[in-house]
């Protein structure tokens, strides 16, 4: 259902991504809206990795409440606040998805709290 495309004539993906994904009968598409550095207690963590960590965190409970898993996410943005989170991310990332490389985007960008120094969205696919 979800294929990965690297072009050969294009840059290769490198860091547990995809180029491209294209998606076969999809049965049903899930939009998780962005995702931010916030428990339900109201509680930011103070550093990167705790805050990359519960996003993540956020993200897969979203997914896992539409009845889909990791592998069902075809596509992540991410937002950081500095470039200087970018090899720290990339290795959350890929600790968290495992073998599993969706396409992915990462913006170095304003973020919306002060406090927050990510925030990622995701789109999730299910097959028939």
């Amino acid at each position: 259902m979800m294929r990965r495309i690297n072009a050969a004539g294009g840059p290769p993906a490198s860091g547990g991504y995809s180029q491209a994904v294209e998606i076969g009968r999809a049965k049903r598409t899930l939009f998780v809206s962005g995702q931010i550095p916030v428990d339900r207690d109201g509680h930011v963590p103070p550093d990167f990795s705790s805050q990359c960590r519960l996003v993540w965190a956020n993200v897969l409970a979203q997914v896992s409440a539409a009845g889909m898993a990791v592998d069902s996410i075809a596509k992540v943005t991410t937002f950081l606040s500095s470039r200087a989170f970018a090899d720290e991310n990339g290795a959350i990332r890929r600790e968290v998805l495992g073998e599993h490389a969706p396409a992915l985007t990462v913006i170095i960008t304003g973020i919306f709290d002060e406090h927050w120094l990510l925030e990622i969205e995701a789109i999730a696919v299910e097959g028939e």
